[in-house]
């Protein structure tokens, strides 16, 4: 039941010296104390906007009102870097930190001269899209609450507007350099994952006009990104058609395939995804009248908002998805099916037919795109059934991270989804993780923080929109959300003392920066994690006969470490002597950071300000 209790921790703060003994702490110690505004060191334009913004922002994960906020700059994080936890006052606002997170990642990562992330593959760039537009969405919500509260003047108001602009044309400029058109010829995940992005991007414009614009005829004194809308619609709905090819009832009595060229592979992403895409296609998608691209002499026909095939898509995927046993005696959702003896091709054969051979993999984000998919499926229909799996599998996974032994001698045993609390994927132990593993945990908190966020009931009826109320599972399903703050607060901890010199985000959450390599007697306590099934995501795709297509077996080329973005995993490179006694950042190896483990950071931070800090003065 949705009112199930997660057990809490304890409330006292520790600060701990020992790197990965502070997983216990469920806090964080009060704000850095912010330098006078007219001091030689002033915070650059960016932070000062920042912290005059945020006159009512609580200090990162802690519980105190403070009355100024600190941006954290370079020179910042490398003076806090030489300090230890022991220390007090050493940490900006929730906001703040979020909001520097979010400029690292698009300073530092984006580039306008590419219209894209020129580090990120295709599908994880969409990623970073659908980031930036939901971290756009609270920054908009947070600045009408401050003005409606008159916490804002009028030039702090425009200041903070031009942040958000800022921003938001990073997101224009993206429409134009996404990698389309090879888009359209990857696997199916790829495509939904362009489908997300820009109904996120749609909705922060939505949003953001109904907050800060009147309605209005007159495009003069409308919010002048609305002129996107059309275009952001038409992408997503060609990426959605696209992707819904994918859809077979062949085998598995329904599904969604992986991969058109590869052996049929019918994982919980892509069905997620589906799922994910097709609730929100009737939630979000506006309609497009773009005939183009002209595959007939007449173009494509007409799309009209809220049509019920996108609900019925959603309802028909979920059930099959839930009755698939997709998910392990942990109730977390593997990876995916193969058929048996299916061998492909003209002379071939279907084998089973059914989805019988399971591949036991668990990663993070499979935990995580069902959710938001869930919350829409309520939304669109009041079956508080969706609801009830979303809470089921979030405290699976919960329980999965080793929450109950976070403040035991167990604190660092491998527990199916990471340990002493703090969510982990399989990779980040050893270093492995390609592009896909950096940006599955980010991919998660982006999800739950769409679960939580406040339900609205509608539904619509000739265009016309009916908003219905359903007080007891709102206030059900607030409660079990906040149950989880706890969690949400330890793994933005955990995220958050990673960050190197520069505030980049490493991928092994918990893991300091400051911290040595490898070979500390902490080390000696962790419990490497116990794989099962096929890595693809990380190592690549195996060439047998259970992944690849006869004809693939003919002309072997591997395609590991070149389509996923791989480095060297070891410590070659990071220091010139593996004697060296001095401290060694554990995630410098491998990939090391990259706009893939920044854009996890900035996940779980906007979870945490929007799940747990931003809404606590109106509950």
């Amino acid at each position: 039941m949705i009112t199930s209790c997660l057990a809490r921790g304890s409330a006292a703060i520790q600060l701990l010296v020992v790197s990965f003994l502070y997983l216990s702490a469920p806090i964080f110690a009060s704000a850095l104390p912010g330098r006078s505004e007219g001091s030689a060191d002033s915070p650059p334009y960016d932070e000062a906007v920042a912290q005059r913004s945020l006159a009512n922002s609580k200090p990162l994960l802690g519980e105190g009102r403070v009355p100024q906020q600190q941006a954290f700059s370079a020179e910042d994080n490398a003076a806090f870097l030489e300090r230890t936890l022991q220390e007090p006052n050493a940490y900006p606002s929730t906001y703040t930190a979020l909001l520097n997170a979010l400029e690292m990642m698009e300073d530092h990562f984006f580039a306008v001269s590419h219209g894209t992330w020129p580090q990120a593959i295709d599908w994880t760039a969409a990623v970073m899209g659908t980031q930036v537009s939901a971290t756009l969405s609270a920054m908009t919500s947070y600045a009408q609450k401050l003005e409606s509260s008159l916490l804002l003047s009028i030039d702090e108001a425009r200041d903070h507007e031009n942040l958000i602009n800022r921003y938001f044309s990073q997101i224009t400029t993206f429409y134009f350099g996404e990698n389309a058109f090879a888009l359209r010829t990857q696997a199916y995940d790829d495509m939904l994952w362009v489908v997300l992005g820009w109904l996120e991007a749609i909705k922060f414009v939505n949003l953001h006009s109904s907050l800060h614009y009147a309605p209005s005829y007159d495009n003069n004194k409308t919010w002048y990104a609305t002129q996107f809308v059309p275009q952001f619609a038409h992408r997503a709905r060609l990426f959605y058609d696209l992707a819904s090819r994918g859809w077979d009832t062949h085998l598995c009595a329904g599904g969604m395939l992986w991969n058109p060229y590869l052996a049929p592979y019918k994982n919980a992403i892509t069905n997620e995804l589906y799922i994910a895409a097709s609730i929100s296609m009737y939630l979000y998608f506006p309609g497009d009248s773009d005939p183009s691209p002209f595959l007939t002499h007449t173009g494509l026909p007409p799309a009209k908002a809220h049509d019920v095939r996108y609900l019925d898509n959603a309802v028909e995927a979920y059930e099959w998805l839930k009755g698939s046993n997709m998910k392990n005696r942990d109730g977390l959702y593997v990876d995916g099916f193969h058929i048996t003896g299916w061998r492909g091709g003209n002379n071939g054969s279907d084998g089973t037919g059914k989805c019988d051979l399971r591949d036991e993999k668990v990663y993070t984000y499979n935990q995580g795109v069902i959710l938001s998919g869930l919350k829409g499926l309520w939304e669109a229909t009041g079956s508080r059934g969706y609801l009830e799996d979303g809470h089921e599998l979030v405290r699976n996974v919960i329980a999965a991270t080793g929450w109950e032994d976070r403040d035991t001698e167990q604190r660092y045993r491998w527990a199916g989804l990471g340990r002493g609390g703090v969510m982990e994927e399989l990779c980040d132990w050893s270093g492995s993780c390609s592009q896909n593993g950096q940006t599955f945990k980010g991919i998660y908190f982006h999800h739950l923080t769409l679960f939580c966020s406040p339900l609205l009931r509608r539904e619509w009826n000739e265009d016309e929109e009916t908003s219905l109320d359903d007080e007891e599972t709102k206030q059900l399903h607030q409660k079990s959300c906040d149950e989880y703050g706890d969690w949400i607060r330890h793994n933005a901890f955990a995220a958050y003392v990673t960050r190197n010199q520069d505030g980049e985000f490493g991928e092994w959450w918990g893991r300091s920066a400051w911290r040595r390599r490898h070979g500390d007697e902490e080390d000696e306590e962790f419990e490497g994690p116990s794989a099962q099934g096929t890595d693809y995501r990380n190592e690549g795709l195996p060439m047998d006969e259970i992944w690849r297509l006869p004809e693939d077996l003919v002309n072997f080329k591997s395609d590991k470490d070149t389509d996923l973005g791989n480095h060297d995993r070891s410590w070659d490179g990071v220091s010139k002597s593996t004697d060296e006694v001095g401290p060694r950042d554990i995630n410098d190896r491998g990939r090391g950071r990259t706009v893939e483990t920044q854009s996890g950071g900035v996940a779980v931070l906007r979870a945490l300000w929007r799940l747990v800090e931003s809404g606590l003065e109106d509950r």
